[in-house]
């Protein structure tokens, strides 16, 4: 496992050597409801590329733990950047990963919001016209798994702090759930955009989280890993038949 802020510059000249890839993950500090904790996005993404790190060889580099919330902005406890600050904050990173070596580059969400995967899918827009040979992919795992993870939850359109976010926390660490909060959706006036959105949405939270399990949480979290290796093992396929056509 390659955990980028832990070596040393000689040990990253010499897995450079092994691999051309480096991961960055995205989470927030955002509520979860009354009963999880505000990193629950990061938490999440981290602990599901770590399991990642033991089957494939790639730099992980350090979670940015900020993202963009729009309906969960007011909030307690979340602290939201702007979708400017989250595109400008790939491109520099990615840029600078990019003048050391590196050449494949995964930019992982563990937040799946409209806003902050938009301006994510931009900066790797920008990136891939700008930097010659360059591999690059921004998603978070809920967009590539919708179908899989919708047959893994009882709860139909299960969301935001849910039966799905609930079991995994429950599956990856169990001492951050405070009880469950009570089963609860958004009532924001669709197609408007409203100014207190606490008032249409209290409690945070976007399903049933009393429907929550271990076992739901570890089918979630194998549908993950099994996912982000794969589309690593496509990355390094392509990487070496490159290499070799030189």
């Amino acid at each position: 496992m390659i955990i980028l802020e832990n070596i040393t510059m000689n040990e990253f000249r010499r897995y450079l050597r092994q691999t051309k890839t480096i991961v960055f993950p995205f989470g927030t500090i955002e509520e979860h409801g009354s009963h999880l904790p505000l990193n629950t996005d990061a938490l999440i993404i981290v602990e599901v590329l770590k399991r990642v790190a033991h089957r494939k060889k790639f730099f992980l580099a350090p979670l940015m733990y900020y993202g963009v919330c729009t309906t969960t902005r007011d909030h307690p406890g979340t602290i939201s950047i702007t979708p400017e600050t989250l595109r400008l904050l790939a491109r520099d990173l990615v840029t600078e990963a990019y003048r050391k070596g590196l050449r494949n580059f995964l930019l992982i969400s563990g937040h799946g919001g409209s806003l902050h995967m938009a301006a994510l899918k931009e900066a790797s827009e920008i990136l891939v016209e700008t930097l010659e040979g360059i591999r690059i992919a921004a998603f978070t795992p809920y967009e590539l798994l919708w179908r899989e993870l919708s047959q893994v939850a009882e709860t139909p359109n299960d969301s935001h702090a849910g039966e799905l976010e609930s079991s995994m926390v429950l599956a990856l660490a169990p001492e951050l759930v405070k009880g469950r909060a009570p089963e609860e959706y958004p009532r924001i006036p669709k197609p408007f955009s409203v100014r207190d959105k606490v008032r249409y949405w209290p409690g945070g939270v976007w399903g049933n989280p009393e429907k929550a399990t271990v076992g739901k949480g570890e089918r979630a979290v194998e549908l993950m890993v099994n996912s982000i290796a794969a589309l690593l093992g496509t990355l390094e396929g392509k990487e070496k038949r490159r290499s070799s056509s030189r």
